[in-house]
């Protein structure tokens, strides 16, 4: 059924042009495939246009004109309503069509699609992404794949224009690459807050937090988030990046998948909590790296 490979000759349909998906569509233009665009806010198509791509005043139009499309949208519901929708790609999907949804929405939402692609012959990858705008602009996600494995083969070259090809992966069947993003997210979580309470404690006892961070960068305790999200906490710069909001979207995906399998999670559900704090304290629309800040507050000291 995907017996074609995806060439930059044939036209690709890429439907979401939000803060992700523009600079993910632009990384494709440059490699040189051609793109067929559509989002709803006009702006973002023109952009992209201007740039090369062709437009579609709909997701079914992109779905008549490709035979790969890509979708990056908020969350669940958006999916469904782009792929499900009187006017959406499933009204007129070609058999042999190959789907790639690379936003971050419910495992059990990815599988549903999947099986009702199946049922028009036609392949949907969940491939959701880690590395925020900066990873999408410059072409360095991570791209956590699951699906069928010879679709995840026909796809590499998309992923690898968007994406460090050192960090592509194929997790399994249908939902994994959504479970293995939603573990991404846990891990983020509970990392930023321990590094949140670090610099409170550091900063109570009068030592300098950024002297702190870089002792610990060099012993076990280091980690990416302590490098990248750290340095964001000690200088106070959260222009997102990525919004806390939609972070407390991706936790909420975690948890409800954590709860489908049985496993506790009272880390999680802690940095949950701190989550809505922010959010509540009017941080939903900081990067989500402010989470760090969060412990300090509670101390009473100033942020």
């Amino acid at each position: 059924m995907l017996s074609r490979m995806t060439t930059s000759a044939e036209p690709v349909g890429f439907i979401g042009l939000g803060r992700m998906g523009q600079p993910m569509a632009r990384n494709l233009l440059k490699r040189g495939f051609s793109l067929i665009v559509h989002n709803r806010s006009r702006t973002a198509v023109e952009v992209l246009a201007e740039l090369g791509a062709e437009t579609a005043e709909m997701p079914a139009e992109v779905a008549r004109r490709a035979r790969t499309l890509i979708t990056m949208l908020p969350d669940g519901p958006d999916v469904e309503q782009v792929f499900a929708a009187e006017r959406g790609v499933f009204s007129a999907l070609e058999p042999g069509t190959l789907l790639i949804d690379m936003s971050t929405i419910a495992p059990a939402t990815t599988r549903v699609l999947a099986a009702r692609a199946a049922e028009a012959g036609a392949t949907l990858l969940d491939a959701p992404v880690s590395g925020g705008e900066i990873g999408a602009v410059d072409a360095t996600l991570s791209i956590m794949v699951g699906g069928d494995r010879h679709a995840f083969d026909r796809a590499r070259p998309l992923f690898e224009a968007m994406g460090n090809p050192e960090r592509i992966r194929y997790l399994g069947p249908s939902g994994a690459g959504q479970i293995c993003k939603a573990c991404n997210q846990l891990v983020i979580g509970g990392t930023l807050a321990a590094v949140g309470e670090a610099f409170a404690l550091a900063r109570k006892a009068g030592v300098d937090p950024a002297v702190v961070r870089e002792a610990l960068l060099g012993g076990f305790a280091a980690s990416r988030v302590l490098d990248v999200h750290g340095e964001r906490v000690l200088a106070g710069r959260f222009t997102p990046g990525f919004r806390t909001a939609l972070f407390a979207k991706d936790l909420r995906i975690a948890t409800d998948a954590l709860g489908a399998s049985g496993v506790p999670a009272p880390v999680t559900a802690l940095v949950q909590q701190l989550v809505t704090t922010l959010i509540a304290s009017g941080g939903g629309d900081e990067d989500y790296s402010s989470l760090g800040t969060l412990a300090s507050r509670l101390a009473g000291l100033p942020t």
